[in-house]
């Protein structure tokens, strides 16, 4: 009895096995994944840093090509380790950003911070936009600029406010008769000029004087008025590329669990048709599959997969019941926070005002959107998702209507019954967890974005954490608790520091994994 060797099969195959192991070995070795790295810079980074601009902490797009990358990973490791060690560059960075301590991540993978910086080197996806460069008077500008600061409370460009509508309001008056009328109209109409005495009577509310105007400063204001807003044309990404760089593909993980399973198959074709065994001169023709079904090892080793695969789908089935991260709900008006506390950089808590001395946050009562959006009928802003003017005007009716307010003659209407305005809850913790938004805002001093992410950035809010147990505890065992200010709280960071060798305390070692701080 003899072996017949197929030995340029096996070379075939043993080659094919060598370049898929190589290929695998490639993609997890490489540069960095850049879906994973957006995804991780927005749960980690985004409360503090921006690619584009600067928030709590500088900007970090194109930060490999200013630091070397086996420091950044350092220091997104450990960066109050760095600065305790005396690391010169560390030190300047720490000095450089007012020295705002960075919270220490050493929950990241080395590979986790690769995908980080591979993000960062690229555009941010969701604010790539290239605006065109229109040619339009430099004295447009300032005078926008004037306007808004010292004439905008009582006057708009179309519509009247407490004042008359001003668009164009130097092709029904002279440049120099409205040069003295905006410096000092009383002076002007004590003067006994007709037309000061006319405009005076038709409009019963006095105009504040503004001397400090300059003869130019009201030049660039007219040539605002005459122009009014112009709307620079934007160019963005298409819907397609933003569909093809949120779902990048497979990824590392699957590709190199396609290839182990394509290795299995191989290695079994080889040993079942390399070694086939002849017998008085003639072949065996056993079926080769038949062979395979009836070997004991492979049976077990099937057995032992699928149950392993069954308990790992079951079990990821489970643990995500009940996470809505990324639940964006149609909401009843098209509110964006974009807008709102990004454009116009409205604080959170202006809107949100009892998350400083409440459990929960709050929604703004309809008479606090009327605060602003008394003198506001008209929206004049950059246009988002699939809105027109019109569309967000009839937006911003929607809150005359459940007010009453006659936006014609500026007053409420008399008798009218408020309809509330029914919005969409989003974030939504389970009856069994207890959470108390000013111990986390006013106590721990928290940035909203912590938990909600980069707001300001969303035109509809969407649910940015997943708000799970275990994301809570990572937190509490990152957060470094501030106690310097607090004669009693320094007292026991005195005793925890000694107890755990430590310089900062953390949430985790000040009681923040007993079960009871959540579960009452």
């Amino acid at each position: 009895m003899k072996s017949v060797k197929h030995i340029t099969l096996s070379r075939l195959i043993n080659t094919g096995l060598a370049f898929l192991l190589l290929f695998s070995i490639n993609l997890s070795a490489q540069d960095g994944n850049v879906a994973n790295g957006e995804k991780l810079f927005k749960s980690t980074c985004a409360a503090c840093h921006k690619l584009d601009k600067k928030l709590v902490g500088p900007a970090l797009q194109g930060i490999t090509e200013k630091r070397d990358q086996e420091w950044l990973i350092k220091w997104i490791k450990d960066s109050p380790g760095m600065i305790k060690s005396g690391d010169k560059l560390a030190i300047q960075v720490f000095e450089e950003n007012n020295k705002l301590p960075m919270t220490a991540n050493p929950q990241l993978s080395d590979q986790d911070i690769i995908d980080i910086l591979a993000y960062t080197k690229g555009e941010p996806s969701s604010t790539a936009v290239t605006s065109v460069p229109a040619e339009i008077d430099p004295g447009v500008a300032l005078g926008k600029q004037l306007f808004n600061s010292n004439c905008a409370a009582c006057h708009k460009l179309q519509g009247n406010l407490i004042g008359p509508e001003l668009f164009k309001i130097g092709d029904k008056r002279d440049a120099a008769w409205l040069k003295l009328w905006i410096k000092d109209n009383n002076a002007l109409i004590a003067s006994g000029d007709k037309l000061a005495k006319e405009v005076a009577d038709s409009n019963p509310a006095a105009m504040t004087p503004f001397p400090q105007f300059s003869d130019e400063d009201i030049e660039n204001i007219l040539k605002y008025l005459n122009t009014g807003d112009v709307q620079v044309a934007v160019v963005g990404a298409s819907g397609k590329d933003e569909e093809i760089f949120n779902k990048p593909g497979l990824g590392v993980l699957p590709t190199l669990l396609v290839t182990l399973l394509i290795f299995i198959a191989l290695t079994v074709v080889v040993s079942a048709t390399t070694n086939r065994k002849v017998v008085e001169g003639e072949e065996d023709t056993t079926s080769m599959l038949k062979s395979i079904f009836y070997s004991p090892f492979l049976r077990f080793l099937s057995v032992i997969f699928f149950l392993l695969l069954g308990a790992w789908l079951v079990f990821g089935f489970l643990m995500q019941i009940d996470v809505n991260e990324g639940y964006q709900p149609i909401q009843p008006i098209a509110f964006s926070h974009t807008v709102h506390s990004g454009d116009n950089k409205i604080d959170c808590q202006y809107c949100h005002s009892s998350a400083k001395h409440s459990k929960t946050s709050g929604i703004p009562s309809v008479n606090v959107c009327m605060n602003c959006h008394k003198s506001i009928s008209e929206y004049k802003g950059e246009l988002f998702g699939d809105y027109s003017k019109e569309d967000l005007d009839k937006e911003i009716q929607k809150i005359y209507d459940a007010v009453g307010w006659d936006k014609e003659n500026l007053k409420y209407i008399e008798g009218f019954e408020q309809i509330p305005i029914e919005w969409v809850r989003i974030h939504n913790l389970a009856d069994f967890a207890y959470y108390n938004h000013s111990q986390h805002v006013t106590v721990a001093g928290i940035e909203c974005q912590k938990c909600h992410g980069p707001v300001e950035t969303m035109h509809e809010m969407k649910q940015f954490s997943p708000l799970t147990m275990g994301w809570c505890i990572d937190c509490h065992r990152q957060t470094q608790v501030d106690m310097k200010d607090s004669g009693y709280y320094k007292n026991i960071h005195d005793q925890l520091a000694k107890k755990y060798g430590v310089e900062k305390v953390t949430a985790a070692e000040m009681g923040g994994l007993e079960c009871g701080k959540c579960h009452y």
